[in-house]
């Protein structure tokens, strides 16, 4: 069978297209308005108390509160991405774009229902297109060849599933990113969502930026990107899946490449599906990659609440670890008279506890243990952490010995089986916060990201392992501006910024009774505190508000793992209204 060449269309639309007269402008208005009440509906019906507590806070005049609370409510309602499209989120209309060279694009269509679709969408912004019959993908490579002539080289291409179609302005943007594109860029990969029989759009995927450990667990690139393909790369394709498998290729031989893959943040494609993401099996461990595994240092800090250290000691007994393994207890000041004995009774050849005197400061706690600590990693651990299983150590510490990764951290559940972290986002509320928050393990979520192994900006020191050489090579925890709060947000953008990522690894899940035995920060010198390290944090890390906003603003930096169009006043991830 032959390869279909679809030529590109010259037809344009009228340039006063785009004008609106009074009367639309009105109708449109009252969809907003219609849709916006359905989302507040769906949002009372859902959680009347919540809906209307963060109304009274709006009253009150606590407007970040407010939304902290409403934000969430309203991203779950199934009028929220409609809300979204018609308060013109995505619209094709903004589409500007600097005038530059056409691109060398071709699509390459998989052939089946809906094709004719696929490829109208194609003519209709002047994309070349040959539809692939999954008998020809052997000759895939010499039929690109053929179809782009001499400049195949430079070409990239564009492969598509039946049924898919693009975005208006798609052959605009990805043309300008292409001549704005480094020379090693091989991937540009662009948001989607999904469309039905009828055209209705549903269901938004707003990526994020290049993620290497989550693309591992879920296909996230393929068939909503360009692909600049070398001739090896086409060859020996798999007749079914050959465009999932094409995109791994080209992933694969740039991995080390900085701009390899780049991702631009706007929904261009309209798809029929999308692959489903590989939920790894919860408490599996995570094969070594060679070796023995080094020693590790447990660091635990308390004071007194023995009900909590007790079964933190133990489940750490029960953990299953190859090498050598020290554990750290740093005692602040404790006074309960059974939680002293209990620690003057631990045998030191398995338990060391060091005293550390005066007021809490959690990062000076953790920093004075590592400079007794031997281990070669080190693992911060809350004493109100209950251990389930026991590989969560193993997992942790096989991910942290890898080249690129800086601290791990684990998935933290509160005692009723609810999400307390699975990794931090930057940027939410105007700082920082845990993703996924309050999600049970089993919801599908934000597509499962709460369940796959990832990238992620900070992770938790609630449950932390990092290296020990590159804890000390960023200078540990800062004592001075986060004595109690953002330490381990502030420890992880420093590993970061020297090319070792914070990993989020849903594989290592215990239980945490978050700061039970510290206190929530109500009395006001705590929240004094807490606001001065707050202003730290933005000041450091540039995540603070611009100038001039005010506090019912989210910040401006953007966490390259969440998505500007996803909520930042929600630690679910749902859609920005």
């Amino acid at each position: 069978m032959d390869y279909t060449s679809v030529k590109p269309s010259t037809a344009t639309r009228p340039a006063d297209s785009l004008v609106w007269s009074g009367g639309r402008r009105r109708s449109f208005g009252l969809k907003r308005f219609l849709l916006r009440l359905a989302v507040h509906l769906d949002a009372l019906r859902s959680a009347p108390r919540a809906w209307l507590v963060a109304m009274w806070w709006r009253i009150c005049g606590k407007r970040l509160r407010a939304r902290l609370m409403m934000a969430p409510l309203l991203g779950r309602s199934r009028w929220a991405y409609p809300l979204w499209l018609a308060q013109g989120g995505g619209d094709d209309r903004r589409c500007q774009t600097t005038p530059s060279a056409r691109a060398n694009l071709l699509a390459l269509v998989e052939a089946g229902e809906g094709q004719e679709r696929t490829l109208a969408s194609l003519a209709a912004q002047g994309i070349p297109a040959l539809l692939v019959d999954s008998d020809d993908v052997p000759r895939l490579g010499q039929a690109v060849a053929d179809a782009l002539g001499p400049d195949a080289g430079d070409a990239w291409l564009l492969p598509l599933a039946a049924g898919d179609t693009l975005a208006e302005c798609a052959e605009a943007l990805y043309r300008a990113a292409v001549a704005g594109a480094d020379p090693e860029t091989k991937v540009l990969y662009a948001d989607d969502d999904l469309i039905d029989a009828r055209g209705r759009r549903k269901d938004p995927h707003f990526k994020p930026d290049w993620n290497a450990e989550l693309y591992r667990h879920f296909d996230f690139v393929a068939g909503a990107a360009i692909l600049r393909a070398s001739e090896q790369e086409l060859q020996d394709l798999p007749a079914v899946g050959w465009a999932a498998e094409l995109a791994r290729r080209i992933v694969a031989n740039g991995h080390a490449q900085d701009g390899a893959t780049v991702h631009l943040r706007r929904i261009l494609h309209h798809r029929r599906a999308r692959p489903a993401p590989q939920r790894p099996e919860q408490g599996a461990s995570v094969e070594p990659g060679g070796g023995a595994l080094p020693s590790v240092s447990i660091i635990i800090p308390t004071r007194n609440r023995l009900d909590l250290l007790r079964p933190c000691l133990e489940g750490l007994a029960r953990t299953d670890y190859p090498g050598p393994v020290e554990i750290i207890v740093i005692d602040n000041d404790s006074d309960d008279a059974a939680t002293l004995a209990y620690l003057a009774a631990l045998d030191p050849a398995s338990v060391r506890v060091l005293r550390h005197p005066g007021a809490f400061n959690f990062a000076a706690m953790n920093n004075r243990a590592v400079e007794n600590a031997a281990g070669e990693l080190l693992c911060f651990l809350n004493n109100d952490i209950e251990i389930c299983e026991p590989n969560w150590l193993v997992t942790m510490a096989t991910q942290a010995l890898r080249t690129e990764v800086g601290a791990v951290g684990a998935c933290l559940l509160y005692p009723d089986g609810r999400i307390q972290h699975a990794g931090v986002v930057l940027g939410i509320g105007g700082g920082a916060a845990h993703a996924h928050r309050l999600l049970r393990p089993e919801d599908m979520g934000y597509f499962h990201r709460h369940a796959l192994p990832q990238f992620v900006s900070a992770v938790t020191a609630a449950c932390l392992v990092v290296r020990r050489d590159r804890f000390l090579a960023v200078g540990g925890f800062d004592a001075e501006s986060f004595s109690v709060a953002f330490n381990d947000v502030d420890l992880c953008l420093k590993l970061n910024a020297r090319g070792w990522q914070s990993l989020y690894e849903p594989r290592a899940t215990l239980v945490h009774h978050e700061s039970v035995s510290r206190g929530l920060d109500r009395d006001p010198a705590g929240s004094a505190r807490l606001a001065r390290e707050l202003a730290a944090l933005q000041e450091r890390w540039s995540i603070a508000p611009a100038p001039g906003a005010t506090a019912a603003n989210p910040a401006q930096a953007v966490d390259p793992f969440h998505h500007p169009e996803l909520s930042p006043f929600s630690e679910h991830f749902v859609v920005r209204l």
